[in-house]
């Protein structure tokens, strides 16, 4: 851990141009063998948690709360809290903006997810920079890390591919930097959405081996380490790339997502979980639907944001039922509890008292978004931190459930929308979603032509939810601003919200720092 921590010292500066300053060097830091394994483990753990030590005090990046700022978390909000399935009753500073859509370019959670973002895109270029096949035999290093170098290689560039996909979702045209850059030179330029777009595209063809013309390819899929990347990860976000191509570069990729989701689901690697809330429970590790996962230990991957923000913060008085402490902090909305049917065994969680979500004392409408106990709500005990035995974590704070990043299901529901647009085969896709229907306790007889657009998105909403999709989803289906959303909230009638919250805004911060950057349309500093 000490090795692993010198040598995030010597990437760990986010201002591209400054140096950054650690008595350590490279060439110490690299001669060990162990160290690049230590590294890739952090570039994985920069999804997880949130420094060097846990659960806080020595935090990656500033500027917020080291237990706001974990990386799913700041990607959940943003994803989840300007949408129709959750309400927060926080009123921490910008929180509530996100629920209102009245959030600004100094919005602390906008900075934290742009900041992370970057963290590991520096993290990533410095670790290829750092394991090129000359470095490695300049310092002497074992042939056996040469040897197993370019999967390494392979998984940093997925997990760099995957972030700048949060990007360019996120905030549109962003600043573009690789391991060719040229640290403590000139601030990086911005890139626009599509060139980004491209880079992602080109690199994930190339770690799969699609590109034919490198070494660095990840593990054949279903073959990788869980919690790490395969070719069956990199299908995913490639299908997700397209899925919203047309948002990101007004062309339509569905063929492509067709594609890859379907190498997905014919590659017998992934199974449905049988019982649908056994993925979210403490012992969903190694669960057959998943793709890839942040795996989460409550004694040894300690910090306050993902599934323990995730669990704790949507509990009140009743979290010890959960193996949690309760937060008192979130809740969804009647949209959401109207979408199911009475019969759909998803929102009947585990631990309850059997109805739909938690509904005992407290209305289906939220009445007023800043009181948890009395403002309306119904409760969503998804992300619970005991195992499908009934045994509580170990932790009655920092839970042990993984949050899953891709699963099958959601690979089910791209097929079954790309087919509706035009690509793949209504009837197999017909055939998918009953799968889900059936799991979910309903009857599996839907046809080709009962697929629509708006079913699809509902059934989305149904299947996946809290999981981090819905405002891209949302935004794909062009339902996320506009004059008529019909959202329920009580204290704001007529709900509007302009086209340009489709992105979010590059912080302030950034903009002062790099004056090469243009501020996404609708935000200013005066704001």
């Amino acid at each position: 851990m000490l090795t692993l921590a010198t040598a995030v010292l010597l990437a760990g500066c986010t201002d591209v141009g400054v140096d950054p300053e650690s008595d350590a060097s490279a060439e110490n830091v690299f001669t060990d063998d162990s160290s690049y394994e230590a590294y890739l483990a952090k570039l994985y753990g920069g999804l997880n948690i949130t420094g060097q030590q846990g659960p806080a005090g020595n935090g990656d990046i500033g500027g917020i709360d080291e237990g706001f700022s974990q990386y799913m978390r700041m990607y959940w909000s943003l994803q989840q809290l300007p949408t129709d399935e959750a309400i927060i009753a926080w009123q921490d500073d910008g929180i509530e903006l996100l629920n209102t859509h009245t959030w600004d370019e100094n919005n602390q959670f906008v900075r934290g997810m742009y900041d992370r973002i970057f963290f590991q895109v520096s993290q990533s270029n410095e670790f290829l920079r750092q394991t090129t096949t000359d470095l490695l035999e300049g310092r002497g290093n074992s042939q056996q890390v040469i040897e197993e170098m370019p999967q390494f290689r392979a998984e940093a560039r997925f997990l760099r591919a995957l972030s700048y996909w949060h990007g360019i979702d996120l905030f549109g045209n962003i600043p573009f930097v690789t391991q060719e850059f040229e640290r403590g030179a000139e601030p990086p330029e911005q890139a626009t959405r599509e060139e980004v777009f491209n880079f992602v595209e080109d690199e994930l063809l190339a770690i799969t081996g699609e590109a034919g013309d490198t070494e660095e390819v990840l593990p054949p899929i279903g073959d990788a380490e869980y919690g790490r990347a395969d070719r069956g990860a990199a299908y995913m976000l490639l299908a997700k790339l397209y899925q919203n191509a047309e948002v990101y570069i007004g062309e339509s990729r569905s063929n492509d997502v067709a594609e890859y989701t379907s190498r997905i689901i014919d590659s017998g690697a992934y199974s449905l979980e049988e019982e649908y809330h056994n993925q979210f429970l403490a012992d969903n590790e190694f669960s057959p639907e998943f793709i890839f996962a942040i795996p989460h230990d409550g004694e040894r991957t300690q910090h306050f944001g993902g599934t323990t923000f995730l669990g704790n913060a949507a509990l009140g008085g009743q979290a010890d039922d959960f193996g949690l402490s309760g937060w008192f902090g979130l809740r969804t909305t009647s949209a959401v509890a109207n979408r199911y049917d009475s019969d759909d065994t998803r929102p009947i969680f585990p631990n309850t008292a059997g109805d739909q979500f938690i509904q005992e004392g407290r209305s289906k409408e939220i009445t007023d978004i800043a009181d948890f106990g009395g403002g309306g709500g119904y409760i969503v005990p998804k992300y619970q931190n005991v195992t499908s035995q009934g045994e509580p974590g170990p932790n009655n704070t920092h839970s042990d459930v993984d949050y899953p990043v891709f699963r099958l299901a959601d690979a089910y529901l791209m097929y079954a929308e790309a087919a509706v647009r035009g690509a793949g085969d209504l009837n197999r896709a017909a055939s998918l979603v009953n799968e889900l229907q059936e799991r979910a306790g309903l009857p599996s007889d839907l046809t080709a032509d009962d697929l629509t657009l708006e079913f699809i998105l509902d059934e989305r909403s149904r299947e996946l939810l809290w999981e981090g999709h819905r405002r891209t989803d949302l935004i794909r289906f062009d339902q996320f601003t506009g004059t008529d959303l019909d959202w329920p909230w009580t204290q704001r009638e007529n709900f509007s919200s302009e086209d340009f919250r489709k992105l979010f805004p590059l912080p302030g911060s950034e903009l002062r720092a790099n004056p090469t950057l243009e501020q996404n349309p609708g935000y200013s500093s005066a704001e």
